[in-house]
């Protein structure tokens, strides 16, 4: 078996140039997941979710945007930074009853309160609107989640 091993490393203004960074002027989806683990219960249910119980969370965030002139459309490291600040430091082993706006805590709610979170964190970085926060979806469990889309947002206005 042969392997193709570089000779030597790319050099920027040498062997690619800056105006060849952006390969295209198309829109394109970045996402990141997270994962978190809380507790809460539901009001005004009658089934197990009424007792205090806890879940292992998954967060999925989708961004759109064009690509800049380094051929990216935005960090995966300044998702992470917002995700994690806005929501996932904010609800991770805590009692989500306590710690969100007064809610029945379903995904559902949930969800809205984070793309809400998350979406002001894009406009306080100056990142919005050439990043715009496209979709997020949060499993409940491994089977079950509520998503919210940025057109679904915008029709709620």
């Amino acid at each position: 078996m042969s392997y193709n091993v570089p000779t030597k490393v790319q050099i920027l203004g040498k062997d690619i140039q800056p105006d060849q960074l952006k390969y295209h002027h198309k829109e394109v989806l970045v996402s990141k997941e997270f994962t978190f683990d809380s507790a809460h219960h539901l009001h005004c249910y009658e089934g197990k979710c009424k007792n205090l119980h806890g879940h292992t969370y998954k967060l999925q965030v989708v961004m759109r945007g064009r690509l800049d002139e380094r051929g990216i459309v935005i960090d995966f490291g300044d998702i992470k930074r917002i995700a994690k600040e806005r929501v996932i430091d904010r609800l991770d082993h805590q009692y989500l009853n306590e710690v969100l706006p007064p809610m029945n805590t379903t995904a559902e709610n949930m969800i809205v309160w984070m793309y809400e979170q998350i979406n002001e964190g894009l406009v306080q970085e100056g990142l919005y609107p050439a990043v715009k926060l496209e979709e997020l979806r949060l499993w409940e469990t491994p089977t079950s989640y509520a998503a919210v889309t940025r057109s679904m947002m915008e029709e709620a206005e």
